[in-house]
């Protein structure tokens, strides 16, 4: 079985040595993880076998640089696909609750048929659910479980729920999720396929003649040398600086996964082409916080505030986002996926855009399905419809609006 995983890292581009698989082998047989470790602390049951301890273990021997986590967390998943690292929410949750086995899947007009919860009740009977249920369940319209038609679980239909323990979005329509989630920055170094973008993006920088003589201006010098007998006649201009300032926002994770290689392309180029840059990163809204590195998202947080009184509002604000998810996550307080946020996403977006007057939002989603996304339409009344494509005429259509 290991072979395997080891053929796996391999094929997955990681530098992974036979003495390092050795290793592994050693630490396993002396019982470092598995049924004849020590006893843990705390709650963990003694004398088990964790899917986590074993990759962490497996992560130690097998890796020596943090540049490749991304490359082995990929090929660790796609090996044990099907485990879940799921976090705490109020108590421990039996990891074969949350087991894909059975996939419900049914007819339009069979979904028609399942009432939507409001969200205080949606909540509030979540939390009776979590006091009355004693075992696992599967199928069904009540219980937490998988394969039913209950709004909370995995793996069924409800047109609006809390999604427990499910390897990723499916409908598109949870209000909630009850899992802990790692995101991965976007690559800023990802080489473009097209210069497209850069060109679309150069219509928002704006070069103005400032600072000392530092610049030597060819064509004078050569007109003025010649016009000189000859004789050498240096003629220096100001150096040109782009004083355009961008603050980019941008939503990461969840169904935002599905367009990371053309954000990668469009942070790329930002980057290029603009020196006065700062960046932020979000889940699907803007709340009271945000971060700039996602692997250190919880421990390294930018209080929303303090970005708003930070930066001038000369800066101008770009959000990048698909827009796509519950209404309950821009309009409702408690809406976060994540946490319980005090204020709606909604007056965060109203706050940012009355600091930096000049904004635009730019959605990876195809525009033609922007008008069945509810979220879209919620976002787009916000921004005063200052929402674009990311395509090459939306990013012109983008950037001329911002140089007005």
């Amino acid at each position: 079985m290991l072979i395997d995983f080891f053929y796996t890292l391999r094929s997955a581009k990681l530098p992974v040595s036979v003495k390092e698989y050795l290793t592994l082998l050693e630490a396993l047989k002396e019982g470092v993880v598995g049924p004849n470790a020590p006893e843990p602390e705390g709650d963990a049951e003694p004398g088990g076998y964790k899917i986590d301890d074993f990759y962490y273990l497996s992560r130690t021997t097998l890796v020596k640089d943090e540049k490749h986590y991304d490359k082995f967390d990929r090929a660790f998943a796609a090996y044990f696909k099907g485990v879940e690292m799921i976090a705490d929410f109020t108590r421990d949750i039996p990891l074969e609750w949350l087991r894909k086995n059975l996939e419900l899947k049914l007819s339009p007009e069979e979904r028609a048929k399942i009432e939507k919860m409001g969200w205080d009740e949606l909540m509030e009977t979540l939390k009776k659910r979590f006091e009355e249920q004693k075992e696992r369940h599967e199928g069904g319209s009540k219980w937490i479980g998988t394969g039913g038609t209950s709004p909370f679980g995995a793996y069924g239909q409800n047109p609006q729920g809390i999604r427990i323990g499910q390897a990723g979005s499916r409908n598109k329509s949870a209000v909630k999720v009850w899992d802990q989630r790692a995101y991965k920055d976007y690559d800023d170094s990802q080489e473009l396929g097209t210069r497209n973008i850069k060109v679309a993006l150069r219509r928002l920088r704006k070069f103005a003649r400032e600072g000392h003589e530092e610049e030597l201006d060819l064509s004078d010098t050569i007109q003025s040398t010649a016009a000189n007998a000859g004789y050498l006649d240096i003629k220096m201009v100001p150096e040109r600086h782009n004083n355009v300032k961008v603050l980019l926002l941008m939503d990461v994770g969840g169904t935002m996964d599905e367009h990371i290689a053309r954000v990668e392309e469009l942070f790329s180029a930002t980057k290029t082409e603009f020196k006065h840059l700062e960046f932020y990163y979000f889940h699907n809204c803007v709340y009271d916080f945000m971060w700039k590195n996602n692997r250190r998202r919880y421990s390294e947080k930018f209080a929303t505030w303090d970005i708003i009184r930070k930066y001038n509002k000369d800066y101008k604000l770009i959000f990048i986002g698909d827009a796509t998810m519950s209404p309950y996550e821009i309009l409702q307080p408690g809406g976060s996926v994540e946490y319980n946020n005090e204020e709606a996403g909604a007056l965060w977006l109203q706050r940012l855009t009355s600091a930096f007057p000049k904004f635009a939002w730019i959605n990876p989603e195809p525009q033609g399905v922007w008008q069945y996304r509810q979220s879209i339409s919620v976002i787009q009344q916000i921004m005063n419809q200052r929402m674009f494509s990311l395509t090459l005429k939306g990013l012109e259509e983008a950037m001329r609006l911002l140089t007005k």
